[in-house]
């Protein structure tokens, strides 16, 4: 988005980092998303400084920088993970609301390490998956579809502050919904979302997740394939752009304290029209976050 560049190690006085973590290790598919950093960032250049509705101009209101992509193992999950976390933390711990782009959506399990370690934080979670499995091929516990599982089992993120929406697709079965609702966690299929609408799905949001510390997790697959074909995991019958654009507005006032954009997989869509969807969402969570920094700030 045209933002300096400014290594972590030097940043100082900054509000809000845009961050590449460029990572797929916990893909259960196609793979690809350690590429989206890069081709966001080439994207990200569209990006002119003022939101079209809002009129906020995020960079005037908030220090914002481009601290680079974070280290990460392709060859080792664990360590990844731990690379990862140790990042964000040095990061959370200079003040430093981070703004992501992922990545696989694993990437989300330890930035919320870092922000949710000293007490849980609620969550808006965009998705056509819920993310809350317990475990893949023969248990293994870290995937792209069991990080919030695993963050609400850390003590990371709050159940009962955490609202998913936009979940469709097929189905291996039934347990991820069971377990996510015995936790308390609000899921909002697809169905439901269309039914309702934008507007009204959001208040609900912001009813969930209060005014305390919240974190956004928008996946690029909660976008219909038509709108988003580079993915790895793509579900027919999503939002539009715009739909999205509606929902992620409604964030304003809500105290963001850190967000994601992941699944973007640029091997499968090497026009960069889904990278430019993605850096978009990205564009509307920041103004958000810039204009809750410059509240608080007063």
């Amino acid at each position: 988005m045209r933002m300096p560049h400014v290594p972590l190690e030097e940043a100082e006085g900054i509000d809000i980092g845009l961050v590449g973590i460029p990572w797929d290790g916990g893909t259960t598919n196609r793979p690809g998303p350690r590429h989206a950093p890069r081709q966001m960032r080439d994207m990200s250049s569209m990006v002119r400084p003022m939101h079209q509705t809002m009129h906020t101009v995020p960079s005037e209101i908030a220090n914002i920088a481009d601290l680079g992509d974070c280290p990460v193992n392709p060859a080792d999950v664990n360590d990844a993970l731990k690379r990862v976390e140790t990042y964000f933390k040095a990061l959370v711990a200079k003040g430093i609301r981070p703004l992501s782009a992922g990545g696989d959506h694993l990437c989300s399990l330890p930035v919320l390490r870092a922000v949710g370690g000293t007490a849980p934080v609620g969550m808006i979670h965009f998705d056509a998956h819920t993310d809350l499995y317990d475990g893949y091929f023969g248990g293994f516990k870290y995937t792209h579809g069991t990080p919030f599982r695993r963050a609400i089992e850390e003590g990371v993120l709050d159940p009962k502050r955490t609202i998913q929406i936009g979940l469709r697709g097929s189905m291996y079965d039934l347990e991820d919904f069971a377990w996510g609702e015995k936790m308390g966690v609000r899921m909002v299929r697809i169905e439901e979302a269309l039914e309702k609408g934008p507007k009204a799905i959001m208040a609900e949001a912001r009813a969930v997740v209060g005014e305390g510390p919240t974190y956004v997790s928008f996946d690029i697959d909660m976008l219909d394939p038509a709108y988003a074909p580079g993915t790895g995991t793509p579900e027919i019958g999503g939002f539009t752009t715009f739909q999205a654009q509606q929902m992620l507005r409604e964030l304003r006032g809500l105290n963001i304290i850190g967000a994601d954009v992941v699944e973007v997989s640029p091997p499968f869509d090497p026009t960069g029209v889904t990278a430019h969807a993605g850096v978009t969402m990205m564009f509307e969570i920041l103004c958000s976050m810039a204009e809750d920094v410059a509240k608080r700030r007063r």
